[in-house]
C-alpha cells in the first residue's frame, strides 16, 4: 500500500529530482511533487512524496528534524484536503 508525506521547509531551489534521490534512500519513490507559487512560479518550500508504506515509516522517522541543503526537513503523514 502507498503512503503519502508532507515534507515541509524544503530549500526553495530544490527539484523533484532532489527530493526523489534523497528519499530514494529508503525504498521506491512511486511521485513527488513540489508545490509552486501559481504567480510566481516559485517553490512554496513544501512538497509531496508517495512511496511504499514501510519505506515511507522509515523515510519519516530518519529524515523528519534532518538538514537538506541546510534546512530542517518536516516529514510526516500527509493529512487529506478539506
Amino acid at each position: 500500500m502507498t503512503k503519502k508525506m508532507y515534507v515541509g521547509n524544503l530549500p526553495f531551489s530544490s527539484t523533484e529530482e532532489d527530493v526523489q534521490d534523497l528519499f530514494s534512500q529508503y525504498g521506491e519513490v512511486e511521485s513527488v511533487k513540489i508545490i509552486y507559487d501559481k504567480e510566481t512560479g516559485r517553490s512554496r518550500g513544501f512538497g509531496f512524496v508517495e512511496m511504499s508504506e514501510e519505506n515511507a515509516k522509515e523515510a519519516m522517522e530518519t529524515l523528519n528534524g534532518d538538514k537538506f541543503e541546510g534546512r530542517t526537513l518536516k516529514v510526516n503523514e500527509a493529512r487529506p484536503r478539506t
